[in-house]
């Protein structure tokens, strides 16, 4: 025992001094890389936080502009009292002023963007998928402008859509020059969307997810701790200018009956997701009728716009409520003070609304009038429930906040942001848990009709593929010529061989994607694919090189591995 106690002892000296240099091995290690990388990562905070207020001060200044524009042309200096304002004004100028609106909208589209089309938070988010978080300036620039003279006109859509491109456009300038990787400028860009809807709502928490949800697509770290500062910096210059007020006034008063009230919840979650599937599919159904009249009658495209400001000016002579962003019916919606059928008529109207200004290429976006919609479904859905249930029902208020939230979800592809901004309004738990039930239906019926979210939808409609996650989009990101084996070079086949496919109909334009390559392979037995340039049918095919399977392969796997390392970093 006394040899062995001495022997024992100085093992437990060994170990514990094996653990002492690993520890300060740590520690130097650590110490190493907060030397090496700690300036520049708060070098990235710095920059992340100038992005931010650039982006909150773009969306006020955005928010200051429609006011102004809309105090000159219909006499309302308050954003939430145009639908009062406009009741007071003769006829002829309910019909004019959108016309004239949707006339200068027109041309300035005409003039600074190759389609004619607004650019929206779906060229954002294809944007962050595509084009290492850059978005098209000029027309970025051109559409904020747009979308401005849009709402400020009587325009039936929403702000927030402007404003995050715009914020967008920001962040794209400031990547641009600091020469930012794909990494840094998605990160830059969940920055400025953050601090744009933030400025927005007031905000902060679900700016922040809002960015990571629907822009990026990803819950990375790397970028939590830059795009919270952002959506901070932007809810201080919105409370700076401002004030601490959200956009609506919610009583919360009226609590409900909670745990049997809760199946009304889940109903009303699937009627609006119908309602944001219809809201959704109108929009759509109208821009291609209005692309086909167009056609048709060969008008020219900065003359639509105009069109459909006199469709709109027409509608709200009789219903005034559409104009503008709809703040004011939203609000009285949320308090209980519409009758039934004032809110099923008005959201039966507004969605044409909606459906004629977006296919009639004015601008705004869907984020306004979604929370409109899904304000007075709920409203609607509540006054009927609690007629029949009244001894076990909460207020009717409270389903119309739920129905907004649930609308406004499936509608965005957004539940857990929507759910945040609504608890963020209202600071009440048990609303907040009755809203998750009907945004967690209304989402999941939702995206199984429409590709998951109107933006995603209407990129599909593009042809980008982003719905179906980066294994869908990474092929068409990738070319044919820098992946194949030029001619001549060590593993390229022969000529001869070449010339024997392409004589067999097997080739590949130098210009196509992996996307348009791998049907071929699937298609043939054939280990390679010739990669030509295609002249006139006059002229025979240049021979650049081979694409071979298994090099297409291991760029797409590459191309997943990146893409995930990022995600999960």
């Amino acid at each position: 025992m006394t040899r062995w106690v001495p022997r024992v002892l100085n093992e437990e000296k060994t170990l514990a001094a094996r653990k002492l240099g690993e520890a300060a091995d740590s520690l130097r290690a650590g110490l190493r890389v907060l030397r090496q990388k700690g300036p520049s990562q708060v070098q990235f905070w710095f920059i992340a936080l100038l992005i931010g207020i650039a982006s909150g001060y773009a969306a006020l200044g955005f928010r200051k502009g429609i006011t102004a524009l809309q105090s000159w042309l219909y006499g309302a200096e308050d954003l939430h009292m145009l639908h009062t304002f406009a009741e007071t004004l003769q006829w002829y100028w309910i019909l004019t002023i959108p016309i004239a609106g949707g006339l200068v909208v027109g041309l300035i589209l005409n003039r600074y963007t190759d389609d004619g089309v607004v650019r929206s938070v779906a060229d954002v988010i294809e944007g962050a998928a595509m084009n290492e978080g850059r978005v098209e300036q000029k027309e970025g620039i051109a559409s904020a402008i747009a979308s401005m003279i849009t709402l400020a006109s009587g325009g039936s859509s929403g702000r927030e859509g402007p404003v995050v491109h715009l914020a967008s456009v920001i962040s794209s300038w400031v990547s641009n020059r600091i020469h930012a990787n794909g990494i840094t400028g998605r990160d830059l860009l969940g920055c400025a969307v953050a601090a744009a809807v933030s400025v927005s709502f007031n905000a902060p928490i679900a700016g922040a997810l809002f960015a990571l949800e629907v822009v990026l697509r990803h819950f990375a770290v790397h970028a939590f701790a830059p795009i919270v500062i952002a959506s901070v910096a932007g809810t201080v210059i919105s409370r700076i200018h401002l004030g601490d007020v959200t956009e609506f006034t919610v009583p919360v008063e009226g609590s409900l009956v909670f745990y049997v009230e809760l199946p009304a919840f889940m109903i009303l979650g699937l009627v609006s997701g119908l309602v944001a599937v219809a809201l959704m599919k109108a929009v759509f159904w109208a821009d291609d009728l209005g692309t086909y009249v167009q056609n048709r009658t060969h008008m020219p495209r900065w003359l639509r716009p105009a069109v459909a400001g006199a469709m709109l000016g027409a509608l709200a002579i009789v219903f005034p409520h559409i104009i503008g962003v709809g703040y004011e019916t939203t609000s009285r919606a949320l308090t209980g003070n519409l009758l039934l059928y004032q809110a099923m008529v008005f959201a039966v109207v507004k969605v044409i609304a909606v459906a004629i200004t977006m296919a009639g290429r004015m601008g705004g976006g869907i984020f306004s009038p979604s929370l409109m919609t899904g304000a007075l479904t709920g409203l609607a859905f509540g006054l009927i429930s609690t007629s029949i249930f009244p001894n076990v029902s909460g207020s009717e208020t409270i389903y119309a906040l739920a129905g907004m939230g649930a609308v406004a979800a499936a509608v965005l592809g957004a539940p857990i942001s929507t759910t945040l901004i609504v608890f963020e309004l209202t600071g009440d738990w048990q609303t907040g848990i009755a809203v998750m039930v009907a945004v967690s239906l209304s989402t999941a019926l939702a995206s199984r009709i429409v590709d998951r979210s109107f933006f995603l939808t209407l990129l599909e409609r593009k042809g980008v593929h982003l719905s179906a996650g980066p294994q869908a989009y990474l092929l068409s990101m990738c070319g044919v010529a820098s992946v194949m084996r030029a001619k001549g070079t060590e593993g390229a086949p022969s000529d001869d061989a070449c010339w024997e496919l392409i004589g067999q109909g097997v080739y590949i334009d130098g210009n196509a994607t992996l996307k348009q390559a791998m049907p071929i392979f699937d298609s043939t037995a054939h280990s390679f694919i010739p990669v030509v340039t295609l002249g006139s049918e006059a002229e025979s095919p240049e021979l650049w090189g081979a694409l071979f399977q298994v090099d297409a392969l291991k760029a797409y796997n590459k191309a997943l591995a990146a893409t995930a390392a990022e995600e999960h970093s």
